[in-house]
């Protein structure tokens, strides 16, 4: 029985392709919502964990952080922490749950998750679909896995932006006692108006409402929890730079970056260039590694950066880092190589050194 579970987690990545026309010819989000309930089973069964054994032991302290390895699990994928268990079984070295909200919310109407597998890219319009924080709080609180768990806030749809601190402030309040960190996304395009947070007079004044709080909480928990910021990668470098200014006057612990991207430049053409929403994948890997270099610039150099856009093999990954990233996270790359890509990318940084 041994034997046959230490073979299991090759053998998954090996069914993926096999899988994966399959898979696409299911409704995006339809297959979305059963790869991670089969996830769920899977690790049920002990099939993950015997895989993860065979990773590349290769921790990463970071944030006052020590992660197994440095791949993450973006946010978005695993909207209600549901299956943090079987993602960190997986290999993932963390997992950022999210994007969740005060008040549970259904969404933007469905059809909203689209695959455009001409260029390893998704374009999804999901609009912070969740259970409420609540709920997610609530299933972390019971978690067992050593990874790192990141649990990402944002406001609810129907909260005007001149009242978004208060979202934001319920999200930071109860997601710390079960948050290793704490990512603010004010960077989604599928919230009307939340990349309006992302002018400086806006992000300023979040900020220094979430980190006036945050330190209120540390001196109630006993210690601090480092508190991140993820942008979008359509900024130009003025915005870079107002942004980065905020950023080291109010001391942020660490900047995700980035977020799917609104252009069509790189998609122009194709059937689905015209559906609204983010688009990710492949279309995003240069803009997100050059967003990451102009930020590692300017930046203190004791703020670390979590690369993440158009991560499709190991050396995405590496370029990632060499642009001034200290971990890495991937979405769309999974949806497009399966758990292959888990492997390939803590591989590629394990013998990067």
């Amino acid at each position: 029985m041994g034997m046959l579970f230490g073979n299991c987690m090759s053998l998954i990545a090996n069914l993926y392709p096999l899988l994966k026309p399959w898979l696409f010819r299911m409704d995006a989000e339809k297959a979305h919502e059963w790869t991670t309930r089969m996830m769920r089973v899977a690790h049920g069964l002990g099939m993950l964990t015997a895989g993860q054994e065979k990773l590349p032991q290769m921790p990463v302290e970071c944030l006052g952080l020590k992660f197994p390895n440095g791949l993450g699990l973006a946010a978005g994928m695993d909207k209600s922490a549901s299956a943090v268990e079987a993602w960190a079984a997986l290999g993932f070295g963390f997992v950022e749950v999210g994007t969740l909200t005060p008040r549970p919310q259904p969404g933007n109407p469905k059809p909203r998750l689209f695959r455009l597998p001409e260029h390893d890219a998704l374009i999804n319009r999901m609009g912070f679909n969740n259970p409420g924080i609540d709920a997610a709080v609530k299933r972390l609180a019971r978690r067992k896995t050593k990874a790192v768990v990141g649990v990402n806030i944002g406001k609810n749809f129907d909260t005007p932006n001149e009242r978004a601190v208060d979202d934001y402030l319920i999200g930071l309040r109860k997601a710390y006692p079960v948050a290793d960190y704490v990512a603010v996304n004010i960077s989604s395009p599928n919230t009307k108006g939340l990349r309006d947070l992302q002018a400086e007079d806006s992000i300023r004044a979040l900020l220094s409402a979430l980190k006036n709080e945050q330190s209120k909480l540390a001196s109630e928990y006993g210690h601090q929890k480092p508190v991140l910021v993820k942008i979008a990668p359509d900024l130009d470098g003025q915005q870079i730079e107002a942004l980065a200014r905020v950023f080291n006057e109010l001391s942020v612990d660490g900047v995700i970056a980035t977020n799917t991207t609104i252009s069509r430049e790189s998609v122009a053409g194709h059937p689905l260039q015209k559906e609204a929403g983010g688009l990710s994948g492949a279309p995003v890997r240069d803009r997100s590694t050059l967003v990451i270099q102009a930020l590692r610039m300017l930046l203190k150099e004791e703020t670390p950066i979590i690369g993440v856009g158009g991560i499709l093999c190991g050396q995405d990954a590496l370029a990632k880092r060499q642009a001034g990233a200290q971990l890495v996270q991937v979405y769309s790359g999974l949806v497009f190589r399966g758990p292959a890509l888990v492997h390939d990318v803590v591989r590629a940084i394990a013998e990067q050194g």
